[in-house]
């Protein structure tokens, strides 16, 4: 969005990357207070942080990314357009069966701010959708119609790659410790990813596992990684550049969660790697059976196996092809042609 519009001023509840990622951006009070170290905690403030925005004074109009509660944001002296680029609406409010933090939510919060979040929605200009998925989750959520525009995703940047030249010497060592032909799992490490699931196909193939990523889970997965019947490691917290490797490496990306949209599988297709994955979701949109993948009933072992023996014969090549249509420069022509329509 800031290489959309590179002149707009920018605002956040925080920055935690001070601005490297889209340049300078004036940061909310709860930025200044504990709550940036437990942003969970800053939940309840959240919604109310974003109503009194002194910047929407000096705007025309706001563009905003919302995946939790930025799509509320407005201040009582103005009215301007505003155009809401929706992640998922809330999924601990509106779809927790695929987010585990519902559970520690009251249901009596929960369902007070499922009438204030709808309330929200409905004073934005326009709704556009990062997939179809969530497309249809804001219409049973909020009652609205969204657009959609797939997010950017760096193939470009990422089909530059270089491993001989671009890997640093601790990366080519961790590269150096695993199998030469593995299955890849690599994410977040909390359960809704489903990365045990991985090892799990591993074991049914007879084929090492990778496992990438770090988290809350991740002793969990250590042990499991370790009980496996294959050989399984565990890399921790991968530099960007040793991801891409594993990636590249990688016989398949094992890809087992109900994603909205789903950016790694997108990552991993535009390097040539193709993508087992399950058959709902943002997956349907990003992976196109037998062109970049398969969709596979993981609970079958059967299925694995066929499955992966369809994966492990395509083309690389146009693995990498269907991939480009996700690419950033796309994205940046869509959202302007989207705001100047609006604007209209």
């Amino acid at each position: 969005m800031a290489r959309a519009f590179p002149a707009a001023a920018r605002y956040c509840l925080w920055d935690d990357t001070g601005g490297a990622t889209v340049g300078p951006a004036t940061e909310s009070w709860l930025a200044r207070t504990p709550l940036r170290e437990h942003k969970g905690l800053a939940l309840p403030a959240m919604a109310l942080t974003w109503r009194r925005v002194a910047a929407m004074k000096q705007a025309d109009w706001a563009l905003v990314s919302s995946h939790a509660f930025a799509h509320h944001v407005s201040h009582p002296s103005v009215s301007i357009p505003k155009f809401v680029y929706v992640h998922s609406p809330a999924r601990y409010l509106w779809a927790s069966e695929h987010d585990e933090r519902a559970a520690r939510v009251p249901d009596a919060v929960v369902n007070y701010l499922k009438r204030l979040d709808a309330r929200r929605a409905r004073e934005t200009t326009a709704h556009i959708a990062n997939s179809s998925y969530v497309r249809e989750r804001i219409g049973r959520s909020w009652g609205l119609e969204a657009d959609v525009v797939y997010p950017p995703v760096r193939i470009r940047e990422l089909q530059s790659f270089d491993l001989d030249e671009q890997l640093s010497a601790v990366d080519r060592e961790v590269l150096a410790q695993l199998p030469q032909d593995f299955i890849l799992g690599a994410s977040r490490m909390v359960p809704y990813k489903q990365l045990d699931t991985v090892i799990g196909v591993g074991e049914m193939l007879s084929t090492p596992v990778v496992i990438a990523g770090d988290g809350p889970d991740r002793e969990r997965l250590q042990a499991r990684a370790s009980a496996a019947t294959v050989p399984t490691h565990v890399v921790r917290n991968p530099s960007d550049n040793l991801l891409l490797a594993l990636y590249t490496r990688a016989l398949a990306l094992v890809f087992p969660p109900v994603e909205d949209f789903g950016i790694m599988p997108v990552e991993a297709m535009a390097l040539g790697t193709p993508v087992m994955a399950r058959a709902v979701g943002g997956s349907l949109e990003t992976v196109i059976d037998g062109v970049s993948g398969a969709f596979v009933d993981f609970s079958s072992a059967s299925d694995v196996r066929s499955q992966f023996e369809r994966v492990v014969s395509l083309d690389r090549e146009a693995v990498a092809q269907s991939a480009e249509r996700f690419s950033s420069e796309r994205f940046v022509d869509e959202i302007r042609t989207f705001v100047a329509s609006r604007l209209a």
